[in-house]
Formats: C-alpha cells, sequence, structure tokens
C-alpha cells in the first residue's frame, strides 16, 4: 500500500497529513520537531502502513531538501521529495483561489501533490553506495 505523506515544518512542529493513494486523508498530527517527533509519525506511519510493506511505499513531500528531520525519514528508507516552495505556492494556488496559507492546509497540499505529481518533483538522495565509497576518498589538497 503506498501511502503519501505531507509534512509542513516549522522551527517548532511539523504538520503532517498521511493520504493513500485514491486522496482519503488517513490521519493528520501536529509533531514535535527533534526525535519524538520523528518517533510518533513513524508510529502514525506504522499504524497504517501494514506488517510487510515495502518503506519505500511512503512517499513524504517536505519543503527543504536538508537537517536531521530529512536525514532521519531518509534513514528510515521513506522516499522523501523536496519540493521547492515556489512549487507549492503555485500548487496552493492550484487547489484555492484565496491562496490561503495554513499550516494543516500545507501538509494537505504537501500530500496530494506527492500523490499526484511526485514525477514533477526532486527526490532527496539518500546514501546509495556511491555516496558511501567518495566519502572514503582522500581530501584533494593544493600543493
Amino acid at each position: 500500500m503506498r501511502l503519501f505523506v505531507g509534512d509542513d515544518w516549522a522551527e517548532t512542529h511539523h504538520d503532517i497529513e498521511l493520504m493513500d493513494a485514491t486522496g482519503r486523508r488517513l490521519a493528520k498530527a501536529r509533531l514535535p520537531e527533534g526525535v519524538a517527533g520523528v518517533a510518533r509519525l513513524h508510529a502514525v506511519i506504522g499504524e497504517h502502513l501494514g506488517d510487510r510493506a515495502d518503506l519505500a511505499e511512503v512517499v513524504v513531500g517536505i519543503e527543504t531538501d536538508r537537517g536531521p528531520w530529512v536525514a532521519a525519514l531518509v534513514a528510515a528508507g521513506y522516499t522523501v521529495m523536496a519540493v521547492n516552495p515556489l512549487q507549492a505556492a503555485r500548487y496552493r494556488e492550484r487547489l484555492a483561489l484565496s491562496g490561503a496559507k495554513s499550516d494543516a492546509a500545507d501538509a494537505h497540499m504537501l500530500a496530494d501533490m506527492v500523490r499526484i505529481d511526485a514525477h514533477q518533483l526532486r527526490p532527496v538522495a539518500g546514501d546509495s553506495p556511491q555516496v558511501e565509497a567518495s566519502r572514503s576518498w582522500p581530501a584533494c589538497t593544493r600543493p
């Protein structure tokens, strides 16, 4: 079962929404920033994913490609899509004429965006074998 997660992040919290392939909302929550929030996100996803699911079937849309939260999502095995804030703004306009912005509405919009338009987005790179190998190369220095 594919799950789509919209994650609207702020300095102190993340508003998230889980959606199935039909666009039905499965869950939404406001999670604290940090380890406790990531643990709660994993639990919410686990409630809807099932025992035999491939974690790469969880597609997360978030408006950043860096930071400890994103690193934790990638490390968990989720497919994380970095959404450019300008793309998000245009998508928001597509959904609502007012262009009104709220954290919960943006989480919904991001989940819908990765559900419908993931092919237009950039996945966040994880630590592939090539990346791991490059870390062991000696640093080049000038003579």
